[in-house]
């Protein structure tokens, strides 16, 4: 199982080595015929190995849940569950490859794989394979493709090495490359200023957090002696409560960072200036998906932190609510979604606060499916009408059908209606913040906020939802696409003589590479959460499900009354701040960057005037004594002959007077 966990993250680095060196072999050659071909090589190169180490971690989910073990490895004793019960004896193997010595606390170069570690690696293999086929069709003319899915394969081994791995530092690797992977990615169509502005903030913004994640991981591999997860787990009830909570603070700044949550959240609405395939991958599988499943690993380490689940659970609260509010008000659908992700990784961060990982990773699971899902039909619909924003659409459903439906299923399951999978993840969710507020390890404050905001946002949700898939598929279009500046390029759309007519622009349907994945996300966005129709708790279902369609049914009477105009008028005065996003952006603008900017400017102006000036003015003065000493260097024998006899002169006058 550890040699198959490792060919499952080789293969996508491997492929993004070769894609890299080899899609413009030979030759190298650039443009026309040239780019075409090689962007069909890069295709086989990604898309291929992607597949297989699909096929290998859905195997390595089927021998863990099963119980089937093969090849070396070390027996893993299960995690006791949300009872704190403990179910069979091994859930897992784990297996060090290398053992690198530091001077203090050794590095062990190893690989766990486990429930939870099969569970997400399938997630995160299957998504990113659904996103390289459709990048096939996305990206078809895009010269930069060969570069692009290289980085994709990339990002889906980093994600791969954090899920297996065994060691905190491994971790730690695959950790980084993500974010770099990232700014690469956001940063795809770096011709545009903006584009390249995201991808630099999403770099900035996660590197703030990724520093007080890396010493949380040196509290812990210092206290425990080890940075293997499985000795640190079996450590925490040696250590003291003041090093787990300091640790478990140091590490929720890199999940806040990584999962862009409150208040390191601001990265990921900007980093919808990628493409729309990257955006899906980011949000259901990959990035932002890192965070929760740290929390998930290093569970016991934040159970034994109450203060830490205290502040875990006000973010979430604050996040989720917040966030969902600020989707109801955007106009560019890929910010609503970019939003509504926001918003429900803080429903997972929700669950684990309130002491239960099961439901978190349940959502996880759910939540990639039907996000990736909608990601991807918002790029068949802005492919189609060349825009992002909803007030360019509308009266979609005849031109794209096959979008129509499959959005309609994700956005089924992100309100959480039945049978979506949505609908029972959310119900679990729920429930473990429910309990928290009598049984759990919450104050009593955090467990009602977290629980009154998590309701609020039921409501939200299903109105931002309803208000994106009314906006989009329904009404009239209200505009046209201008033309296109660069392929795959999105833009805002324009008003025309053609809408005034009603006239609309025409849209088609996706080709398939880009239709069948949507086609096939479809099906585990419908039906993946039955896996938990066991633990259903109806009570709870139903009173998600009333008030999901009170908020869904406010915004269909709203739109009904206008369908030509924004449901979200009906927020009055609040509009504006939602669709700022509460100004956090601003206030963080305000508060550090532009001091920082002026420190910056300050020290290049120190760096001009002080140093180059030093270094400058040395040169001057170098110049001036050469010049001076040029003047009895004129080439005038004359000149030489009669400083000879002067010189003579005086020393014979010297020799007399003091000889």
């Amino acid at each position: 199982m550890i040699v198959t966990a490792a060919l499952a993250i080789l293969l996508p680095f491997l492929a993004a080595a070769a894609g890299l060196l080899g899609s413009r072999l030979p030759g190298g050659r650039r443009g026309g015929a040239a780019d075409t071909a090689a962007n069909r090589r890069a295709a086989w190169i990604a898309v291929v190995p992607t597949a297989t180490s699909t096929v290998l971690t859905l195997w390595l989910a089927y021998a863990t849940w099963t119980g089937v073990r093969t090849g070396g490895g070390t027996p893993v004793a299960p995690a006791p569950d949300d009872r704190g019960a403990v179910q069979g004896t091994v859930d897992g193997v784990t297996a060090t490859l290398a053992v690198i010595p530091t001077g203090s606390v050794p590095i062990s170069v190893g690989l766990l794989v486990d429930g939870l570690a099969a569970s997400v690696a399938v997630l995160v293999t299957v998504v990113a394979l659904a996103v390289q086929i459709y990048s096939v069709g996305y990206l078809a003319d895009d010269r930069r493709y060969p570069s692009y899915s290289s980085f994709v394969s990339l990002f889906t081994s980093a994600m791969l090495l954090v899920v297996y791995a065994a060691d905190l530092m491994v971790l730690y690797v695959g950790w980084e490359i993500m974010g770099l992977c990232s700014y690469l990615l956001v940063g795809h169509w770096w011709e545009d200023r903006a584009n390249s502005r995201a991808a630099i903030k999403a770099f900035l913004v996660t590197r703030i957090g990724d520093v007080g994640f890396l010493f949380g991981i040196f509290v812990l591999g210092t206290e425990a002696g080890s940075f293997k997860i499985a000795d640190v787990v079996a450590g925490v009830p040696e250590m003291s409560s003041g090093t787990l909570v300091a640790a478990t603070m140091l590490l929720l700044a890199g999940v806040a960072g990584k999962s862009a949550q409150v208040p390191l959240h601001v990265w990921l609405p900007d980093a919808m200036a990628g493409p729309t395939p990257i955006s899906a991958l980011i949000h259901a599988a990959t990035m932002v998906a890192a965070g929760i499943f740290i929390i998930a690993r290093l569970y016991p380490v934040f159970l034994g932190a109450g203060p830490t689940l205290d502040v875990l659970a006000v973010l979430a609260a604050l996040g989720m609510l917040g966030a969902a509010l600020a989707a109801l008000a955007q106009d560019d659908l890929k910010r609503v979604l970019a939003y509504s992700t926001i918003s429900q990784l803080a429903y997972m961060a929700g669950a684990l606060a309130a002491g239960s990982r099961s439901s978190a990773i349940f959502h996880l699971i759910t939540h990639g499916a039907f996000k990736a899902l909608l990601f991807l039909c918002a790029g068949a619909v802005i492919h189609a009408v060349g825009s992002n924003l909803m007030s360019g659409m509308g009266g979609l459903r005849r031109e794209l059908p096959v979008t129509f439906v499959t959005m309609t299923v994700g956005f089924a399951a992100l309100i959480g209606l039945p049978p979506a999978s949505g609908f029972f993840s959310k119900d679990k969710v729920l429930v473990a913040i429910e309990r928290s507020i009598s049984a759990g390890p919450l104050t009593d404050a955090a467990a009602l906020l977290l629980y009154g905001c998590a309701l609020a946002t039921v409501a939200v949700t299903g109105a931002y939802a309803t208000r994106a898939w009314l906006r989009t598929f329904f009404g009239a279009r209200r505009a046209v696409p201008s033309p296109e500046t660069a392929s795959g390029t999105a833009h805002a759309a324009v008003p025309s003589p053609e809408t005034a007519s009603g006239v609309a622009h025409a849209a088609h349907e996706a080709p398939p590479t880009m239709r069948w994945p949507i086609v096939v996300l479809a099906v585990p966005a419908l039906l993946l959460g039955f896996a938990g129709v066991a633990e259903i708790h109806w009570d709870t279902a139903a009173l998600s499900v009333a008030v999901a369609l009170l908020g869904a049914g406010a915004v269909y009477g709203v739109w009904r009354s206008d369908p030509l105009t924004d449901p979200a008028r009906a927020l009055g005065p609040f509009r504006v701040p939602c669709e700022r996003a509460f100004y956090v952006d601003s206030v963080y603008g305000m508060l550090f960057v532009r001091p920082a900017l002026g420190l910056a400017h300050l020290v290049a102006r120190a760096d001009r005037r002080v140093v180059d000036g030093a270094v400058r003015g040395s040169g001057r003065v170098t110049l001036d004594l050469a010049g001076l000493v040029r003047l009895a260097q004129n080439g005038n024998a004359q000149l030489y002959i009669t400083g000879l006899l002067a010189g003579v002169l005086l020393l014979a006058v010297g020799a007399v007077m003091f000889g």
